[in-house]
């Protein structure tokens, strides 16, 4: 099993917040697809990264769905139409091998 993982920011480049039915519409896209998702919107997460000489930031909320297999190129296909909804130049999406206990 895989645990896949969504990172997606709360707000545009602008400091604009997304509004709730982007979320929505990616909790009904994954949920419809897998049968199911976690989503960590309550408490945003921090990132924190290097750009150039300056610290960046980002607020983020997370979604997960478990995979037994990953299909790579339906991934990055949704991974680049998330970037284009988000207004983002990437989004993490990570996949992390998980043992059934």
């Amino acid at each position: 099993m895989h645990l896949v993982q969504i990172l997606l920011p709360l707000t545009d480049n602008a400091g604009r917040r997304f509004d709730g039915s982007a979320y929505g519409r990616v909790r009904s896209e994954l949920s419809e697809r897998f049968g199911g998702i976690t989503s960590f919107t309550r408490a945003p997460a921090e990132g924190v990264w290097k750009e150039g000489g300056h610290t960046a930031h980002d607020d983020i909320v997370v979604f997960e769905v478990m995979v037994r297999e990953t299909d790579h190129a339906w991934w990055e296909n949704y991974r680049a139409e998330l970037e284009r909804r988000f207004r983002q130049e990437t989004i993490v999406i990570r996949a992390i091998k998980v043992e059934m206990l």
